[in-house]
C-alpha cells in the first residue's frame, strides 16, 4: 500500500471529527468572539458597539455577585464531595461484604438526570411538606419547618444536592487509584510496626498524588460551571443567593425562565461568557501549576 494511499484512508477516519469539531467546537467560538462587540438580540439588525458590552460588564452587580455565588458554591461542594468520595472509596476498597453491590447504589446518582435528582430533591426540602422537614419535626429536633429554599439555606441546600450527584463519580475514580497501589506497600510497613491511620498518610495519600491532582481538577472545573439543579431548584433564586455565572449566562442567552430577562441578549451574554471563560480557566490554570508537585510522588 502506497504512502499516499494511507494517508488518504487516515484522512477519511478523521474527516467526521474534523467536521464535528469546526462544527461544534470552532464555529460556536468564533461567534461568540464575534457577537460580544456587538448589541444583538438575536433578531433583526446587528449593531456593532466596541467595548460597551465590557464597559457594562465591569459595572454589572448582578455578575459579580454570581462570581462571588460561584466561588462559595464551588468551595463547599468541593468540601464535601472530595473527602467523603476518598472515605468511600477507601472503605468500598476494603473486604467489605456486598462492596460491589455498594459500589454500583453510590455510583448511581452519577448516571440519573441531573433535572431528575433536583425535582425529587425540590420535593424533599420542600418547606411545608418535604421530607426533611417532616422528619426534624418527628423527632423534636426543630420547632417550625426550616425554608431550606429560602435566602438563609438556599446555597447550603444547593451544595448538598449537588455533592449528592457527584460522590459516587470522584469515588469510583479514586476507587482506581487505590487499587493501582501494591499490596506489598502496606504489607511492608505494617511489618516494620505502622498502624492504619500512619500507612494511610504516608502510603496511601502520596500514592494517590497523581490521581488526585486529576480528580481535584475535574471536581473544580465542574464545580465552576455547574448550573443545572440550581436552575431547577432554585432558578437563581431567593434574591439572587444562589445565582451562580453559567446560569446567569444562560439566562441572558436562553431567556426561558421567570428570573430571566424578558428578551436575548446574545452580544451582551457573549461578553459574558467569555469573561466567564476566563475566570474559570485562570482559576484551572492557578490550580495546577500549585498542584504539579502532586504528579511528582513516584
Amino acid at each position: 500500500m502506497s504512502a499516499w494511499r494511507r494517508l488518504s484512508e487516515n484522512t477519511l477516519f478523521l474527516f467526521p471529527s474534523v467536521i464535528l469539531t469546526l462544527a461544534l467546537g470552532i464555529y460556536p467560538l468564533v461567534w461568540v468572539l464575534r457577537y460580544m462587540f456587538y448589541d444583538y438580540p438575536g433578531y433583526g439588525e446587528e449593531l456593532f458597539v466596541g467595548l460597551d458590552n465590557f464597559r457594562r460588564l465591569a459595572t454589572d452587580v448582578q455578575f459579580w455577585e454570581s462570581v462571588q455565588n460561584t466561588f462559595i458554591y464551588a468551595a463547599g461542594k468541593l468540601i464535601i464531595t472530595i473527602p467523603l468520595s476518598l472515605l468511600l472509596a477507601v472503605i468500598l476498597n476494603g473486604k467489605l461484604r456486598g462492596r460491589g453491590l455498594l459500589r454500583a447504589i453510590y455510583f448511581m446518582p452519577t448516571v440519573i438526570s441531573t433535572a431528575v435528582i433536583s425535582v425529587v430533591f425540590y420535593i424533599i426540602f420542600n418547606s411545608y411538606n418535604g421530607m426533611v422537614n417532616q422528619m426534624l419535626l418527628q423527632y423534636s429536633i426543630i420547632s417550625q419547618p426550616i425554608e431550606w429554599l429560602g435566602p438563609k439555606y438556599a446555597m447550603l441546600t444547593v451544595i448538598i444536592v449537588a455533592a449528592w450527584g457527584a460522590v459516587g463519580n470522584y469515588m469510583l475514580l479514586f476507587l482506581a487509584g487505590l487499587q493501582s497501589i501494591p499490596n506489598d506497600l502496606y504489607e511492608s510497613a505494617a511489618i516494620d510496626g505502622a498502624n492504619a491511620g500512619q500507612r494511610f498518610r504516608h502510603i496511601t495519600i502520596p500514592m494517590l498524588g497523581p490521581v488526585m491532582q486529576m480528580i481535584i481538577m475535574l471536581a473544580v472545573i465542574a464545580s465552576l460551571k455547574g448550573y443545572e439543579s440550581i436552575m431547577v431548584m432554585t432558578e437563581g433564586g431567593p434574591i439572587g443567593r444562589t445565582e451562580v455565572m453559567y446560569l446567569y449566562l444562560y439566562k441572558l442567552l436562553f431567556p426561558v425562565s421567570t428570573g430571566a430577562p424578558v428578551d436575548q441578549q446574545i452580544g451582551y451574554g457573549s461578553a459574558v461568557g467569555f469573561a466567564t471563560a476566563l475566570i474559570v480557566g485562570a482559576i484551572t490554570a492557578v490550580y495546577y501549576y500549585f498542584s504539579r508537585k502532586m504528579s511528582k510522588v513516584f
